[in-house]
């Protein structure tokens, strides 16, 4: 595994080029990151900052990672990496990436691919995870509001369940580059929702392609998921519904021992214009 070139990486307060001496990174206006221990730069400044500590929490992060360890999502990791395979050697984005499961999953799918990955998230126990779990990547603590790379720098930029910033990713991206989203489709976890709310809303999943992006390919990913005590209260935490259920739901949720769950993804292709 490869490292995304340091040498795109910009400063978070000015987008100047950042150099690197030592363990330290600075830009030409004086402003300086410093590496740390586990390997990644934290590029989120406090003043950038909504709360103390944004994103997930260590807590979120563990279910996370226990739940996509245990495969129930591979289906998507393995789609990833099939629209993500372009070219010979593919520099990548993974702007959202929690604790890296996708970016870990590149060299074990689709080895001969020369892959230069770098994977961003506001969390910073995400990103310590995801350092500590995979040497080869680089990480970087900071906000898809605004990225710190160089502009026309990404063959491939990921968004996964992420909070989408379209100009962002269209400054990095270069011209002959693809944006991958994947948002949940009207199905997704619907056995899950139907026990955790009252009334489950049914929701618009039709989405307009971006302005300045031409859709290239929309693929379905659907599928069934058994799902034991364990697995269900991991998936109640990683996900926004630990927050949107009442107690009740959530508590009735927790107790079941067995659960038959869907997933409906839907991964988009976008093409910058």
């Amino acid at each position: 595994m490869t490292q995304i070139p340091l040498t795109s990486l910009t400063c978070p307060l000015d987008h100047l080029p950042l150099t690197r001496q030592g363990k330290c990174f600075t830009c030409p206006s004086g402003h300086s990151f410093d590496l740390a221990k586990r390997g990644y730069i934290n590029l989120l400044p406090p003043q950038n900052k909504r709360s103390k500590d944004p994103g997930d929490s260590i807590e979120m992060i563990a279910a996370r990672q226990r739940f996509l360890a245990a495969g129930h999502y591979q289906a998507l990791a393995n789609a990833l990496v099939d629209v993500s395979a372009v070219s010979e050697s593919v520099t990548l984005l993974d702007a959202g990436c929690g604790e890296g499961y996708y970016l870990r999953q590149l060299e074990r799918s689709a080895p001969l691919t020369h892959w230069l990955a770098a994977g961003l998230d506001i969390s910073k126990p995400a990103i310590d995870t995801a350092a500590k779990l995979d040497k080869g990547f680089q990480y970087l603590v900071a906000s898809n509001a605004n990225i710190p790379l160089a502009e026309d720098s990404v063959d491939v930029l990921w968004c996964v369940f992420g909070f989408a910033d379209f100009a962002q990713f269209s400054h990095v991206l270069k011209p002959s580059g693809r944006l991958i989203m994947v948002d949940p489709g009207p199905e997704h976890l619907r056995e899950l929702r139907e026990i955790i709310y009252t009334d489950v809303v049914e929701k618009d999943t039709e989405r307009t392609t971006p302005a300045g992006y031409d859709l290239a390919d929309t693929l379905n990913i659907k599928g069934s998921m058994n799902l034991d005590n364990a697995s269900i209260n991991d998936l109640l935490l990683m996900t926004p519904h630990l927050f949107r259920a009442k107690r009740e739901g959530r508590e009735k949720a927790s107790q079941l021992q067995h659960l038959t769950c869907q997933y409906d993804m839907q991964l988009r292709v976008l093409l910058p214009q």
